[in-house]
């Protein structure tokens, strides 16, 4: 009966060290995906409507890092914010393509603000994607710049222009706006160039 239970225990150590010495398919990290602003935003809305059913974009930013640099229209860290009438208040949120210490793969929401902007937009003006926009913006400048520059991060960020009353992906071609090459404005309706920031 003792060399039974010891056997037994012997199986169940053996195996145990076994079948935790081999990572399993769940374990494996997956490959960081970049997605395009409009792929994103559909999520980052769908939980923002969530929190606040008349809840209303104002912003939505990249964040480019170093597993997508931009020049594709596509990012790994998204940034947006929505504000609610109802609730006076704002809310962020973040879409991550990548898991990591600093931040979860998916859609994360932030903390509720008592703001209420006056640059919400309508969702139906959004038109054109990112990648499109980078598209725009290589034909205005954009491709000397990263001729020059290869490794030139390129971000995008998605506002309302009230003055002029249309919705604008600003393509920054460069760490920060402040900072940038070039920044090219697109119209996020048409695609249509607009200008030259810088």
């Amino acid at each position: 009966m003792k060399r039974l239970a010891l056997l037994i225990l012997c199986f169940a150590v053996g195996f145990g060290c076994t079948s935790g010495s081999k990572p399993s398919e769940e374990e494996k990290p997956k490959p960081p995906e970049p997605l395009t602003g409009r792929s994103v935003f559909q999520q980052l809305y769908i939980s923002a409507r969530g929190w606040a059913p008349d809840a209303k974009p104002y912003q939505l930013q990249s964040q480019p890092g170093k597993d997508s640099n931009g020049h594709d229209g596509k990012a790994t860290l998204w940034r947006g914010a929505f504000t609610s009438a109802a609730q006076s208040a704002s809310r962020p949120y973040s879409w991550s393509g990548v898991e990591s210490q600093d931040v979860a793969r998916g859609v994360t929401p932030g903390t509720q603000d008592s703001f209420t902007p006056g640059n919400a937009f309508d969702v139906a003006f959004l038109k054109i994607d990112s990648d499109e926009a980078f598209t725009t913006a290589q034909k205005h400048g954009g491709d000397k710049v990263v001729q020059e520059n290869p490794d030139i991060p390129v971000s995008y960020l998605l506002d309302w222009n009230r003055g002029e009353n249309n919705l604008v992906w600003h393509v920054i071609y460069g760490g920060s706006r402040n900072d940038a090459k070039l920044v090219a404005d697109i119209n996020a309706s048409t695609g249509e160039f607009i200008r030259k920031e810088k």
